[in-house]
């Protein structure tokens, strides 16, 4: 498979995309047809336009998925698919609707580049169990597209020592979610992403990333680590501790 998973799309003081354009510009093919697929927001014209005025002066044409009266058949007409962010209970109850869930894994798993970012790299792990968004709907299911066999969790954000706050940290809420799944997490920090292609697996970015795993500590991955070892993972789900 060919996957580029952007922890986000919007870099505090960038415009969209522009933190990693050369790169996304680099994954997509020359010229390419991009099927973008916008159902993470309610406004899919405008999330469309948006990703327009970021890629097409790059020689990309854009087409949402929503625009065709068959979004399946416009993936099939497509280059590339990009999933963008948002909410991502919102996104995988459209991809069920759409039919596009099972059309956009068999895709990629024969050889269509895909693009996620935030939300959209969500829909690459296994299920939705690590997202950071509220379930505003209900999908038929947390089963996700599983392009990988491990988790995935974008925005990851570091504990603040400075912090008067009394909820959960993100490092706490992903040990919970250790101690009922036996599945590795991988934590990508803005400006950071990660590259699968060829069988092997890469973190990329401006930003370290950090692995959780059950029964160890977290571990710091720097832009550049290999991490191809995650993709022969056997993920067990409801398999508590104890």
């Amino acid at each position: 498979m060919n996957l580029l998973l952007l922890s986000n799309s919007t870099q505090y003081g960038r415009g969209y995309l522009e933190h990693a354009l050369d790169t996304v510009t680099a994954f997509l093919p020359a010229d390419a047809r991009l099927a973008f697929v916008p159902y993470a927001l309610a406004d899919h014209a405008a999330y469309t336009a948006r990703v327009r005025g970021a890629l097409e002066p790059s020689g990309i044409t854009v087409r949402g998925v929503h625009e065709s009266s068959d979004p399946v058949s416009e993936l099939a007409a497509s280059d590339a698919v990009f999933i963008g962010g948002g909410n991502s209970f919102r996104l995988l109850d459209a991809l069920y609707r759409t039919g596009l869930r099972e059309a956009v894994r068999d895709a990629a798993r024969n050889g269509m580049p895909y693009m996620g970012a935030s939300a959209g790299t969500n829909m690459a792990a296994p299920t939705l169990r690590t997202s950071n968004d509220m379930p505003i709907v209900q999908p038929p299911s947390f089963e996700a597209l599983g392009l990988v066999p491990f988790q995935i969790n974008p925005h990851y954000l570091d504990p603040d020592p400075a912090s008067t706050h009394k909820g959960e940290t993100r490092e706490e809420r992903l040990t919970e979610f250790l101690e009922e799944n036996d599945v590795p997490v991988l934590g990508l920090r803005e400006g950071s992403w990660l590259r699968v292609r060829e069988g092997g697996a890469t973190v990329e970015g401006a930003q370290p990333a950090r692995l959780f795993s059950r029964g160890v500590r977290p571990r710091e991955l720097a832009a550049g680590t290999d991490v191809s070892e995650l993709l022969a993972t056997e993920p067990r789900f409801d398999a508590p501790e104890h």
